[in-house]
C-alpha cells in the first residue's frame, strides 16, 4: 500500500489501542511482521499544555517504523498545534482519531463524536494537514457511524478525502456498538468504493483466514488487527504466511509463548521501569494465558505480579501445570 512516499506491505497493521499498544507491544508485533503500527491515543490538549505523559506517548523508536502517531481533539487550532509539536519525533504518519467511543473522549467533542459534526471534522483535518510538511501523510480513523440511525461512514470518508486525508481507516461498528456485535465489513467495502485514497479495514480480524476474507470482501488496501493480537503477537506472522502461500502457521508451543511473554515484560521494564511496567503488564499476562490449563487460577495470580522474578515464577508454574497437556 502506498501512503504518501511510504510503501507498506499488504499484510496487517497493528491498531492503536490506548493503554495496550505501547512501545514494548508495538516492537514485539513488529518482530512478528506487523507491516505498520499506530501509536497510542494522545490528547492534543495535553500536548499543548506540555504534558510529559502525552509527549512520552509520541516517542518513536527506529524499529517501529513505519509508524503513525495518533492525536485526538475537538478544536482545529489545538490539533494543528499538537501536530506541529509531534514533528520533533519525526513521525512517518499523523493519524487523527475520530472513532474512539470512550465517553471521556466523546464528551470533549473528540473521537467518534466528530462523526456527528462533519464541518468541524473537516476543519480539523484541514488544520492538521496545513500544520505539517506535505511529505507526512495525514490519515483519519473513524467508525461506521454514531449509532444505527446515523450510519454515515461513506459521507465521512468522502469529506476526509476532500479535506486532505491521505488515507482512512474504518472500524466496522458504530460508536453505540462499541466493540460488539460483529463488525460490518460491508460498510468497509462501500467506503473503499466511494473514495480514491487508500482504505484500511478494522474489526474482527483475529485469524489469518479472517484477514484474507476481509481483503476479499472489502477490497481494502490494508487490514488492521486490534484485540485479535492481544496475547498473540505471532498472529502477524501467521497472517503474512497465509497471505503469501496459503499455509497456516500453528500457534507457538506453550514454552515459546511464555518466553515471548517474558520478553515483552522485560522490554516494557527497560522502557518504563520495573514498577510501572509490571503493573501495566498484568493485563497482557492474562491475555497470554488464554486457553491454558488452569488459566483462571493463573490470571488471578497475575493480578498480584509486581516484579520480573514473580512473572518468571508464574510462567514456570504455567508450563509445569500444562506439561502433560496435548
Amino acid at each position: 500500500m502506498k501512503l504518501g512516499q511510504l510503501e507498506i506491505k499488504k499484510t496487517a497493521a497493528l491498531a492503536p489501542m490506548a493503554g495496550v499498544a505501547d512501545t514494548a507491544f508495538r516492537l514485539i508485533c513488529k518482530e512478528y511482521g506487523a507491516a505498520y503500527v499506530v501509536g497510542e491515543l494522545v490528547s492534543a490538549k495535553g500536548m499543548t499544555y506540555h504534558s510529559k505523559n502525552s509527549a512520552k506517548l509520541l516517542e518513536i523508536t527506529g524499529l517501529e517504523r513505519p509508524m503513525a502517531v495518533q492525536l485526538f481533539g475537538g478544536e482545529p487550532e489545538t490539533m494543528a498545534e499538537a501536530a506541529e509539536m509531534s514533528l520533533k519525533n519525526d513521525p512517518d504518519v499523523i493519524d487523527i482519531n475520530m472513532g474512539c467511543p470512550a465517553p471521556k473522549v466523546t464528551a470533549t467533542g473528540a473521537g467518534s463524536s466528530l462523526m456527528r459534526d462533519l464541518p468541524r471534522a473537516s476543519r480539523i483535518i484541514e488544520a492538521v494537514r496545513g500544520a505539517v510538511p506535505s511529505r507526512i501523510p495525514v490519515t483519519v480513523k473513524f467508525r461506521k457511524g454514531w449509532d444505527s440511525n446515523s450510519v454515515n461512514a461513506v459521507e465521512f470518508a468522502r469529506m476526509a478525502e476532500q479535506s486532505g486525508a491521505a488515507a482512512v481507516t474504518i472500524h466496522g461498528r458504530t460508536r453505540e456498538q462499541m466493540y460488539a456485535p460483529s463488525a460490518d465489513w460491508e460498510i468497509i467495502r462501500k467506503v473503499k468504493e466511494a473514495v480514491s485514497i487508500p482504505v484500511i479495514g478494522n474489526g474482527d480480524v483475529d485469524s489469518p483466514q479472517a484477514a484474507a476474507e476481509m481483503y476479499r470482501q472489502t477490497g481494502a488496501d490494508l487490514v488492521m488487527v486490534g484485540r485479535g493480537a492481544l496475547g498473540r503477537p505471532w498472529l502477524f506472522a501467521q497472517i503474512w504466511t497465509y497471505l503469501t502461500d496459503g499455509s497456516i502457521l500453528p500457534d507457538p508451543p506453550l514454552e515459546e509463548r511464555m518466553a515471548v511473554m517474558m520478553r515483552h515484560i522485560r522490554l516494557a521494564a527497560e522502557l518504563k521501569g520495573e514498577y510501572t511496567a509490571l503493573r501495566e503488564s498484568r493485563k497482557h499476562i492474562a491475555w497470554y494465558l488464554k486457553g491454558v490449563k488452569g488459566a483462571a487460577k493463573f490470571r488471578n495470580a497475575s493480578g498480584g505480579v509486581s516484579t520480573i522474578a514473580e512473572a518468571e515464577a508464574l510462567a514456570l508454574a504455567v508450563i509445569e501445570e500444562n506439561r502433560f497437556e496435548p
